[in-house]
């Protein structure tokens, strides 16, 4: 039988996974925070030049989902959202 995360122990390795990215995005000018989860959903918001970059949809599920699903295997998908 799986064991399985608390709301807390989830947000806490999301939050992890998306430190281990900040250096690279900053790099950029950019930055990600992690606003909630829902039902499996990691629903982010895209700060400073990652709001308006057109590499932000490849940044986002190339790096940023990767990372998350890695740490937290059952999160379904990273969404961008406003708020």
């Amino acid at each position: 039988m799986e064991a399985t995360m608390s709301e807390k122990e989830t947000i806490d390795k999301i939050e992890e996974a998306i430190k281990q990215l900040r250096p690279f995005l900053e790099a950029d000018g950019g930055d990600i925070k992690l606003l909630r989860v829902e039902d499996n959903v990691a629903k982010v918001k895209l700060l400073g030049a990652c709001k308006d970059c057109n590499m932000s949809s490849m940044t986002l599920k190339a790096g940023v989902e990767e990372a998350v699903k890695k740490a937290v295997p059952h999160i379904e998908r990273v969404e961008a959202v406003e708020d």
